[in-house]
């Protein structure tokens, strides 16, 4: 027994969990009711995929994950579920008549996706991963491309202003 819990690589066994919570975390996103609820998966589907990055020692791409999507992200949706304001929001994320095309895109790709990943696996080696990312990737984004850094940043903030905006204008027209 103890050989074979030695013979374990505890990395490969948390990868493929936190996949399993990913792909369950995903499909509850969609099947949920609630639109809040429905958020709330959609954060632990991000938080979950952070870690499938920390096992694969990637570190920068982790915390981006986390802070942008499970953050940010999730906060805009809920911030734009508020601005919505409908009154019952337990039946506020109901099917149509879409799900089984979207159905059947989700099966393709997943077929694809398991063809690919076959195919790519038994090709070789993967190179190795460059020690210290972060160093790089912040050397880069604050000297070389710095301008289109701030360009995204404002384009970003002028997209939500923008946003509440056109939400506010609904709100009074719909109030008169």
């Amino acid at each position: 027994m103890m050989a074979f819990l030695n013979s374990i690589s505890w990395v490969a066994v948390a990868f493929h969990t936190l996949a399993a919570v990913v792909v369950i975390s995903a499909l509850l996103v969609v099947l949920v009711r609630n639109i809040v609820h429905a958020v709330l998966w959609l954060a632990v589907c991000f938080i979950a995929l952070a870690g499938v990055f920390l096992t694969l020692d990637a570190d920068f791409i982790a915390l981006v994950q986390i802070l942008v999507y499970a953050g940010a992200v999730c906060i805009m949706v809920v911030f734009g579920i508020m601005l919505i304001r409908r009154g019952n929001m337990g039946e506020s994320n109901q099917f149509n008549r879409q799900v089984f095309a979207g159905g059947g895109v989700a099966v393709l790709v997943t077929l694809l996706s398991g063809v690919l990943s076959f195919r790519i696996r038994y090709a070789g080696s993967p190179p190795d991963v460059p020690e210290n990312t972060v160093d790089q990737i912040a050397t880069l984004l604050l000297s070389k491309y710095v301008i289109p850094f701030e360009v995204a940043a404002l384009l970003l903030l002028v997209a939500l202003v923008g946003a509440i905006f056109l939400a506010k204008e609904v709100k009074a027209d719909a109030d008169s």
